[in-house]
């Protein structure tokens, strides 16, 4: 075979299944403590890791054996089109190179193979590889990927030569070709996410799957339209279920209208707010959730003075998901989140009921807020946008690949805070901090870990000590005993997990502080970052026109449930069960997930997953139609 042109594909195919192969044997040794490691499993794993192997190099073959197909001999055997292709296989080589040892970062910190985010973070250039840079020793690992290449070159030079000094005819390339093409529509029909979706360990999930396969289908899949691919109900019945869910008349209104008047049981305050996201806070960094590092000594003592929600959970996995759920209120719908969608102006949104009464509403990011489209969406729903950009010389101290650090976006929060008080304007400003996420740097000697030393928990502590700044620095302010500050991560440091939503990857705290106004006390109840909304307008007396699907916590009828997904699965906790929806119209049950990674495939007929069903479904609907608009 290596005296056909075609040889030239059947190096790299043999090349990349060995190197396959043996990323994949690495990380099943790194996952060996989580995953079921008999004969019988670990030949399924790597007999199915051959396959999606095998698939992704038919896909590569197809489009250069399309090309060696009208290549002429005379071209193909000529010196130039020798050396062009020497040197475009040398740099195809440190692609695949180079592609597995992104993998490899990209597993230690996700523990999954490519998916949505490594497309998100394909597209942010700047971010991605000023953190690369900074996390990393990149000259070494290129260096070591290049003197690989060139070894691996060396050794297939030869059969390479032999492929390019080959004659065949027309009819011979043609057979070879149409066979490429064959084998490629089989793989497209035939191969597909349900074989490695079948495991219900998701560690062994990923480990079947191929990091270039999974790329590629990530670019697809990052819009689901919920209807073709997710379990239905009849539409008349969902409608009445996810209307009892934020507590209105199943009779009144429309299919799917949820819209309703909150009634205030309390005087109106118009007090100020801040809103403080801050980056990939889990519960149990905190002392209160089991931490006995002392990473955050100044939350653990500022919890016990406000409302502390202590079985809250994030809605998803990324930043703009978070975004999405506070500021909209609406269950993290299949695909990529509304942040980055088009038409996601002028949406229904928790600043605009602010701004409806006065306030300056303002989003405060530390980066770039380009980054996942952030920018275009506040300020497309009426919020004033500043980010690293609108920080005036000596405003910002440090900087790293992902922007200021949070003390600068502390005190740049301050003085907005202050423009507005001194111009007579309440405020209501949505922070969203930067600091906890890699490379982990942050300003030398403010907390006893040096920068970029101690990881993820150096910037933990980092970020707890910068609050502790933020909130000494506040209190000098005229403003702050008329001020409610909301403490909320975006999501958890890691997500993955055993399973598709391990809900202990989930679990976030909450705090809404403001001494003067608001009783210290620990709440128990579950709930989700979509409640944030209705509760912090309840303790503020506001009466208001109503979209949103999240409800008030601290009301005696609200109903305990925690919405969380990932761009594919979509899960409803309630009552120590957790139901999960799946393309596919797979319906998945959990009983004690808290404790159990026990999962069953169910009807999707019962009351729970019709509970779940009506939060999506219902979802889909609204935004489809385009119900949750500003008036």
């Amino acid at each position: 075979m290596f005296k056909s042109r075609y040889g030239i594909i059947l190096i790299y195919c043999l090349l990349s299944m060995v190197c396959f192969t043996l990323m994949r044997a690495v990380l099943y040794i790194w996952s060996w403590n989580v995953i079921d490691h008999s004969l019988l499993n670990t030949l399924g794993i790597f007999s199915l890791g051959l396959v999606y192997d095998a698939t992704f190099n038919v896909y590569v073959a197809l489009f250069f054996g399309v090309f060696l197909f009208i290549i002429p001999n005379r071209v193909l055997n000529s010196k130039v089109f020798r050396y062009i292709t020497y040197l475009f296989f040398f740099f195809f080589l440190y692609f695949l190179y180079f592609s597995l040892a992104a993998e490899w970062f990209f597993w230690e910190e996700f523990k999954t193979r490519f998916n949505f985010i490594a497309v998100d973070y394909l597209v942010y250039r700047r971010e991605v590889t000023d953190n690369m840079v900074e996390s990393y020793p990149l000259p070494y690992i290129l260096s070591g990927i290049f003197l690989v290449t060139i070894a691996t070159f060396w050794m297939v030079k030869g059969f390479l030569r032999r492929s390019l000094l080959s004659k065949e005819g027309v009819l011979r390339r043609g057979v070879i070709t149409l066979s490429i093409m064959a084998f490629s529509l089989i793989s497209y029909q035939a191969v597909g996410q349900s074989f490695r979706d079948a495991r219900v360990n998701n560690y062994e999930k990923e480990l079947c799957s191929n990091g270039q396969y999974q790329f590629v289908g990530a670019f697809r899949n990052n819009m689901l339209d919920y209807r073709p691919f997710y379990a239905l109900g009849p539409d008349p019945q969902i409608s009445e279920l996810a209307k009892k869910s934020v507590g209105k008349d199943p009779a009144a209104g429309g299919l799917y209208d949820i819209s309703r008047d909150v009634q205030a049981d309390r005087k109106e305050r118009k007090l100020n707010v801040f809103i403080i996201c801050v980056e990939s806070l889990s519960a149990d960094f905190l002392t209160r959730f089991g931490q006995k590092k002392n990473l955050t000594p100044f939350m653990d003592r500022w919890f016990k003075e406000g409302l502390l929600f202590t079985r809250f959970y994030a809605t998803g996995t990324r930043t703009i998901r978070a975004l999405e759920a506070i500021t909209l209120s609406i269950p993290p719908t299949p695909g990529r989140s509304l942040v980055k969608r088009p038409d996601n102006a002028n949406m229904y949104n928790l600043g605009g009921i602010f701004k409806d009464r006065g306030y300056d509403i303002a989003f405060l990011y530390g980066g770039r807020g380009y980054f996942d489209n952030m920018n275009a969406f506040y300020a497309n729903n009426g919020f004033r946008v500043v980010d690293l950009y609108d920080f005036e010389d000596g405003e910002v101290v440090f900087q790293n690949a992902w922007g200021m650090s949070d003390g600068d976006l502390y005190r740049k929060a301050v003085k907005e805070a202050n423009r507005a008080y001194g111009e007579g304007n309440p405020f209501f400003y949505f922070l969203m901090t930067t600091s906890n996420h890699r490379p982990f740097t942050f300003p030398e000697g403010k907390i006893d870990i040096p920068s970029g030393t101690g990881g993820r928990n150096g910037a933990v502590k980092y970020s707890d000590y910068a609050l502790g700044e933020f909130l000494s620095l506040a209190h000098k302010q005229k403003w702050f005993d008329d001020t409610v500050f909301v403490l909320v991560p975006d999501h958890c440091a890691s997500s993955n997990g055993e399973v598709g939503l391990p809900l202990g990857k989930y679990h976030i705290p909450m705090l809404i502080y403001s001494p003067k106004h608001i009783q210290a006390k620990e709440i128990s109840k579950i709930s989700s970052q979509i409640d944030i909304g209705p509760t912090l307008l309840s303790l503020l007396g506001f009466t208001y026109r109503s979209y949103f699907w999240g409800t008030d916590i601290l009301d005696e009828g609200f109903r305990e449930r925690a919405l969380i997904g990932n761009y594919q699965k979509l899960g409803l906790y309630e009552d120590k069960k957790l139901v999960i929806l799946s393309p596919g119209q797979k319906v998945d049950l959990m009983e004690n997930p808290e404790t159990e990674n026990r999962i069953k495939t169910v009807e999707g007929k019962d009351p729970f997953s019709l509970a779940a069903i009506a939060y999506y479904q219902s979802a889909d609907f609204v935004l489809k139609h385009r119900m949750n608009r500003w008036r």
